[in-house]
């Protein structure tokens, strides 16, 4: 018999089943719906720490996901959630940064007991191996191995932007995971000593913790359902390659599939809003109002410059994201620090890419709110996503607000060496396709670099043919009325869904879970990943993530201890 069934190869699901496993006497079984990585067979694109290609392999990804972002009628897109063991954390940024140790007293507040932010920084200590800073913020220890980029490798582009945004009182402090406060940070990342990446499926499922003899690890394996026996969970219900179906049975299983599949396999196990559940013909066992409801992003929006070929960056094997911007907005309502910008290198892993400055805004602390359903009952059925972006007025401002710091910026004098015709940008669908690998593509994206370098004083005409398709910066900066609209077609997410397993107190309908991750109402069934968050930290979601799965694998030991 299995003690732990973990469902969800992720960055949460790889670090409960190596604690779990630490204790020999639990048999722990970890599944994954995607494919085995290990530190042996890593490919190029995941391993380097220049992450702009990984997850445009569909391998690595959900691919038939799509999700709504906005409140207008724009179709959904492709929204890239990993199907890959280690999850988030072998496709992202490799972005370390936690938060405000606000986001987490919020959690409490909102009913999370326990998740203070006294009680969380020993497991951000826990997880990490800080390379730059120690003291009481700070562990040395951990599994994820953190630093920053030296300033040596900063791109001429970033460190102009850098001087630029100090001129606005923007000025350059030392530690993003320091104090709480306004600032430009070099970005902290998780990387190897070889500065490659370090998903959890590598750093938390090392070669000698995949030797015990206790851990059992599933790959290309879907998550049906889990199988529940007279309001308790005994196992659950699995696809495996090949059409092959099969049962396990265990005496917990922990749902770790993340914030958009974690719903959707409580909802399969007939968990969630009664009416929604009946209607797809699935039994119900608890009417949980909150399964799949209060899904978090955060909205973002982008302004981006023509590099000169001054302002390049010569390390083209450096990560992009070499340094943040941390600034409050003042618009009543809103918080400490509650916007982010991300300064790139290149905006792009292609050609095209790296003749191209960006500086990428979200909104730290969001406010809108929105909603996953299922549409079947089908395992192999996405649900239909749908993140209600700026439905709450003070993230639409906020962004527009960012664009307009942007292209202030961009346009400074002082930027004249390193970069010209400043645009605003998004990632759009469009982008995504020109992005992706292959012949044409290639051809393509070589033929537009070429002019873009030889293109001289009409540079600024080919990128507003090609690439904005008419719209300038003068002229939504100048009509209020074009730049809400442009940034309601435009505004994307930042890949951090949150929030639709969300803890809370047993007597609010809308908490799915307690505050150790127990489902309301089901006996020995747990979650545990950014599904649980009740509101959307100032950060990365994948560190919050990881030091929530450390929390709740102690919590779990504790209880047979």
């Amino acid at each position: 018999m299995i003690d732990y069934l973990v469902l969800g190869g992720g960055s949460a699901g790889c670090v409960l089943a190596a604690r779990l496993s630490e204790n020999p006497a639990k048999k722990v079984c970890l599944v994954e719906a995607g494919r085995n990585i290990s530190a042996r067979d890593m490919p190029p694109a995941i391993r380097s720490r220049y992450p702009g290609r990984a997850y445009l392999d569909i391998s690595n990804i959900w691919a038939r996901l799509t999700a709504r972002m906005g409140v207008t009628r724009q179709p959904g897109r492709r929204y890239e959630q990993a199907r890959i063991l280690g999850g988030g954390s072998a496709i992202n940024a490799l972005m370390a940064n936690r938060g405000a140790p606000a986001d987490y007293d919020e959690w409490e507040q909102l009913g999370a007991d326990g998740w203070n932010w006294h009680s969380v920084l020993p497991y951000f200590r826990k997880l990490e191996a800080d390379c730059d800073f120690d003291g009481p913020l700070h562990g040395s220890q951990g599994p994820v191995r953190i630093r920053r980029t030296p300033d040596a490798a900063l791109s001429p582009f970033v460190s102009a932007v850098i001087a630029a945004l100090a001129e606005r009182g923007l000025v350059r402090k030392a530690d993003q995971n320091g104090a709480w406060e306004e600032g430009v940070y070099a970005g902290a990342l998780g990387v190897s000593e070889q500065g490659e990446r370090i998903p959890t499926s590598v750093c938390y499922l090392t070669n000698e913790v995949r030797q015990r003899s206790n851990l059992t690890v599933l790959t290309d394996t879907v998550v049906d359902r889990v199988l529940i026996k007279g309001g308790v969970a005994t196992g659950a219900r699995l696809l495996k390659s090949g059409g092959i179906v099969e049962q396990l049975m265990a005496r917990e299983v922990i749902v770790c599939a993340g914030a958009i599949h974690s719903p959707a396999v409580l909802m399969r196990s007939g968990i969630g809003p009664a009416n929604d559940l009946i209607s797809l013909g699935i039994r119900l066992v608890a009417d949980r109002p909150g399964v799949g409801g209060n899904l978090m992003e955060h909205p973002s929006i982008a302004v981006s410059a023509l590099l000169e070929k001054a302002g390049r960056t010569p390390f083209k094997d450096e990560h992009h994201e070499q340094a943040i911007v941390r600034f409050t907005s003042g618009l009543r309502g809103t918080g400490e620090c509650d916007m982010h910008g991300a300064i790139l290198s290149r905006s792009g892993w292609h050609s095209v890419g790296y003749r191209l400055g960006t500086l990428f805004f979200w909104v730290n602390k969001s406010y809108s709110r929105g909603r996953l359903r299922l549409t079947t009952h089908n395992p192999l059925d996405e649900p239909e996503v749908n993140f209600n972006m700026l439905s709450d007025p003070r993230d639409l401002e906020r962004l527009k607000q960012a664009l307009r710091l942007g292209a202030s910026t961009l346009q400074r004098p002082s930027l004249r060496s390193v970069c010209s015709v400043a645009f605003p940008s998004s990632y759009s669908p469009r982008v995504a396709k020109i992005a992706k690998p292959g012949l044409f593509n290639a051809l393509r994206r070589g033929l537009f670099s070429l002019l873009l370098d030889i293109a001289g004083p009409w540079r600024s005409a080919l990128i507003h043919r090609w690439v904005t398709q008419g719209v300038t910066l003068e002229k939504l900066l100048a009509d209020d009325r074009a730049l809400t609209a442009f940034v309601h077609k435009n505004v994307g997410g930042t890949w951090h869904p949150s929030g639709t397993c969300r803890m809370g107190r047993i007597d609010d309908p809308a908490a799915v879970t307690l505050s150790d991750g127990r489902v309301i109402g089901v006996g020995n069934l747990r979650v545990c990943d950014a599904s649980l968050m009740p509101s959307i930290p100032c950060a990365n979601t994948n560190v919050p993530t990881i030091m929530m799965a450390e929390r709740i694998a102690d919590l779990i030991k504790a209880e047979t201890a």
